[in-house]
């Protein structure tokens, strides 16, 4: 999965600036004036509304706890939807209450204020058609773990991976579309995943979806962090070898197998690193020199305008692996010709629960939907081009790939030659986008932090996470540079929570406040609950 910021900007002292977006009150329910046409003030109300320079902010910068929770002890349809600014109605409800005594209000008459608050104040925002809906949740979706699908393939089977790629989609857009469903009854265009989970379950619900939140953008980190020393090594390496003085013109391109040396004599051994230039030892530091400056930036949004370059490697990637199949032809006897043990395919479900994620933010992607009827479907076609996409790199390189299938890496471009050409265009522009995207995953982490620990943000306190987030990174990247793995731990945990317990949790108790739960629901959201369980149980049973 790819973390994105699309409304990098001012934020609250008390919010997370990132796709986890949380929520405050309003602040308009003191106000003793249930309506402008009916108070006696209204006039001096109005001239207050006109003298203010009223200004909207991004949604998912804008915070409503109190309204989220208010609505869920109200059955209200149709949904309130859209924000303002906390210190409007602040202003306008305390100019209220300066002039006016004490007022009783019904529920009817807070809703009424609410809707002409809402029409007078709100700017209408931009909203975009299904297909850039789509092609959102595709971008958003597509990340590192297009590299490692091979590898997932692999290691369960063909068969196994197969069922299993089309199952977790299906699995995965249903508890997305939960969300959005849950959201649609208790909540807003405004209410995220925590705001949810703080209204229907309680504030332990709400700390549990930001901690876990945290835990995908550790993982997320330490990916990336690994990636760009991955891509950086072998790019140096490179130029260094195309500018030498030897004189070569032609080099080797042939397909490695680090892993098993002495599985095919198409294996063209790695050279040795130097002391001072080492892929686990000193580049992970040089790494540190280059992003440590990025990390600073007080307006990190400038590494949004190079998110569309994702898009670029995603189809690059495509076409890479289509080129490559078509030269090597089919490798491959039958669909049953290599299988692994069963509980191995717990490898690429764990990784599949990560590469589906996309729960902690789809409430915000959708709720940009031109056609809210048409969420479901843009929703669907949307993890549809997804499935297609991972199941063309993994199962045509997997099919294709001439060595035995164990050679397989982790990372496909490290199963080529440095020298080959191909692979030196995908790791130049992999490492451009990665270097881009990793600022804006390392702020979204600092701000889940600094929201967990709630206290102030400083400098000395950005400097100080900063520096804690790049030696995590550093030694994962000595010590543990396998990218598939992490995925795979990452996945099952996160997923665990996120992806199947929370939707399935929300699902049962807003069915049970709208009197709709029954026993074979209750038993078909524990099931989900269940798999997930068990998708992380079986992470501790591979045999590497």
């Amino acid at each position: 999965m790819k973390f994105i910021d699309e409304t990098m900007g001012k934020r609250d002292e008390d919010s997370a600036a990132s796709s986890f977006a949380s929520v405050d009150s309003y602040e308009i329910f003191g106000s003793g004036c249930s309506d402008f046409t009916d108070c006696e003030h209204c006039e001096e109300r109005r001239r207050l509304y006109k003298n203010h320079n009223l200004r909207y902010y991004s949604p998912s910068l804008t915070t409503n706890h109190s309204y989220c929770t208010a609505m869920s002890y109200m059955e209200v349809s149709p949904l309130l939807q859209g924000a303002a600014p906390t210190n409007t109605y602040k202003t306008i409800s305390r100019g209220s209450l300066d002039s006016m005594g004490p007022g009783e209000l019904t529920a009817s008459g807070i809703l009424s204020t609410y809707t002409k608050l809402e029409k007078s104040l709100k700017q209408e925002r931009p909203k975009q058609s299904s297909l850039i809906t789509i092609f959102s949740v595709w971008n958003t979706i597509m990340g590192s773990s297009l590299l490692t699908m091979a590898w997932g393939v692999e290691r369960a089977g063909l068969p196994a991976a197969l069922i299993l790629v089309a199952f977790m989609a299906a699995l995965c857009l249903y508890t997305a579309y939960v969300l959005l469903k849950v959201n649609k009854h208790h909540g807003s265009d405004n209410c995220e995943v925590p705001a949810l989970c703080r209204t229907l379950l309680g504030p332990w619900a709400e700390v549990l979806a930001h901690m876990f939140s945290l835990l995908v953008l550790v993982g997320a980190n330490v990916v990336y962090w690994i990636l760009i020393t991955n891509f950086l090594y072998f790019t140096v390496n490179y130029f260094v070898d195309m500018n030498s003085s030897s004189n070569i013109t032609e080099y080797s391109t042939n397909l490695l197998c680090p892993r098993h040396l002495n599985e095919s004599l198409m294996i063209a051994k790695p050279e040795a690193d130097s002391s001072y230039w080492g892929l686990h030892s000193t580049v992970p530091m040089y790494v540190a020199l280059i992003v440590f400056p990025l990390l600073n930036f007080k307006n990190v949004s400038f590494f949004t305008k190079f998110n569309s370059f994702g898009t670029l490697s995603v189809m690059y990637l495509l076409i890479f692996v289509i080129v490559k199949g078509y030269a090597w032809g089919i490798n491959i006897n039958t669909i049953f010709a290599e299988t692994r043990p069963l509980k191995n395919a717990a490898v690429l479900s764990g990784m599949l629960a990560l590469s589906f994620y996309i729960h902690n933010i789809i409430i915000t992607i959708m709720s940009n939907n031109a056609r809210q009827e048409k969420n479901g479907r843009d929703l669907t076609i949307a993890f549809l081009l997804v499935t297609i996409t991972y199941t063309l790199v993994g199962a045509v390189f997997y099919i294709c790939f001439p060595l035995a299938k164990s050679c397989i890496e982790d990372n496909i471009l490290n199963n080529f030659e440095k020298h080959d050409a191909m692979t030196a265009v995908a790791r130049i522009l992999l490492l451009f986008q990665v270097v881009t995207v990793y600022p804006l995953v390392a702020f979204m982490l600092r701000s889940e932090a600094i929201l967990l620990m709630a206290i102030k943000e400083t400098k000395v306190l950005t400097v100080g996470i900063n520096v804690s987030i790049m030696a995590m990174c550093v030694l994962f990247a000595c010590f543990c540079p396998n990218i598939g793995t992490i995925i795979r731990y990452t996945g099952a945990v996160s997923g665990l929570v996120h992806v199947f317990a929370l939707p399935a949790l929300l699902q049962v108790r807003s069915l049970q406040l709208r009197g709709r739960l029954t026993f074979c629901k209750t038993l078909f959201y524990g099931a989900i609950v269940l798999f997930g369980a068990l998708n992380l149980l079986m992470q501790f049973f591979i045999s590497e």
